[in-house]
């Protein structure tokens, strides 16, 4: 892993995925989540389905990146399509559109020479999915489909266990190591998403977990809110 991957996959980098919480401030709003073990789970059920998704949609776009240059123009469009159809919660399609126009940004500041706003163009909606705009930032900086894969997957649960230690103050060594304890599957889920890579965008994951869809359009409905999602 070189540098510019460590900067692109750094969770401080300026990308805007500070201002959201993944699900976990409706989940602490509907009293669903309370405590680190609770966190655990909510990041585990993450791990098991939308971190599923989003990593082979990323690794899917990593791979789109490193091989097919110039791209064939129909094929950003289809997987933004098919990421669309699976996140039936329009909160939850609004929130991965606004960190993919925030991942955009970030690569944009380091790659002034790749105009990947004209790549992804075509795609439906104000900004490209979060997924693919880091699978081709990670092509870009020199990684593969499972390191993309693997960068969505641990996204999934770093955001919302990053919101769990704001909103309920938990110790974030204890919640460092919960992450660490999830990262066994994450890996696996990375490893999986690299094999599917290459299948036709309809046929990737769709593991679905209604009750996060549910609780993304809840999180609308709060009069106060910290973050955005």
């Amino acid at each position: 892993m070189n540098a510019l991957l460590l900067l692109l996959l750094d969770s401080r980098a300026p990308a805007g995925a500070h201002h959201h919480s993944g699900g976990m401030e409706a989940a602490i709003m509907a009293g669903l989540v309370t405590d680190l073990a609770g966190a655990e789970d909510f990041c585990q059920t993450r791990v098991l389905t939308s971190a599923r998704v989003a990593a082979a949609f990323a690794a899917a776009s990593c791979r789109l990146f490193m091989n097919e240059r110039p791209l064939i123009p129909a094929h950003l469009p289809l997987l933004d399509i098919e990421y669309e159809a699976r996140i039936p919660s329009e909160a939850t399609r609004r929130a991965s559109r606004e960190l993919g126009k925030g991942m955009l940004r970030l690569i944009r500041s380091f790659r002034m020479e790749t105009d990947l706003a004209t790549e992804f163009a075509r795609c439906a909606g104000p900004a490209p999915h979060h997924p693919l705009v880091l699978g081709a930032g990670v092509a870009l900086a020199g990684g593969d489909p499972e390191l993309a894969g693997r960068a969505a997957a641990l996204a999934t649960c770093a955001g919302p266990a990053s919101a769990a230690v704001r909103l309920l103050g938990l110790d974030p060594l204890a919640v460092q190591a919960m992450l660490a304890r999830l990262a066994p599957e994450i890996d696996q889920v990375a490893v999986t998403a690299a094999a599917v890579a290459a299948m036709p965008p309809a046929s990737l994951p769709a593991d679905g977990a209604p009750a996060l869809d549910l609780l993304a359009d809840y999180h609308l409905t709060a009069e106060v809110r910290l973050f955005a999602s």
